[in-house]
């Protein structure tokens, strides 16, 4: 991946904070938007995590932190409304946000 590239991508993250959890979610491009929204998936928005352990897991898991895993985190969060809720809240307000933001410069 580019420099660039990995910029463009970075300026579009934010952390949420969940429970005791934190969550690194980029706002989709329309594009992205359009497929999750087809497919009502809005996990791969999710693309880090900050205090989560296997324990927190699975039952019995290990307790030292877990190197980000997109299909765990995906898998592990669709059976978490808790957690899944307001993540995707705030995946959902970055992207409103950022339409308006797009929509008040064309009127410019």
């Amino acid at each position: 991946m580019s420099a660039l590239l990995e910029k463009m991508r970075r300026a579009r993250e934010a952390r949420v904070e969940v429970a005791d959890f934190a969550f690194i979610v980029r706002r989709p491009t329309p594009v992205e938007m359009a497929d999750m929204s087809r497919t009502r998936d809005f996990t791969s928005a999710v693309v880090g995590w900050e205090k989560v352990r296997e324990m927190d897991i699975v039952p019995g898991g290990d307790p030292h932190p877990l190197t980000f895993d997109a299909d765990a985190c995906a898998e592990w969060l669709r059976d978490r409304p808790d957690l899944y809720g307001p993540v995707i809240d705030r995946v959902m307000e970055a992207f409103k946000a950022h339409v308006a933001a797009l929509e008040e410069a064309q009127k410019n």
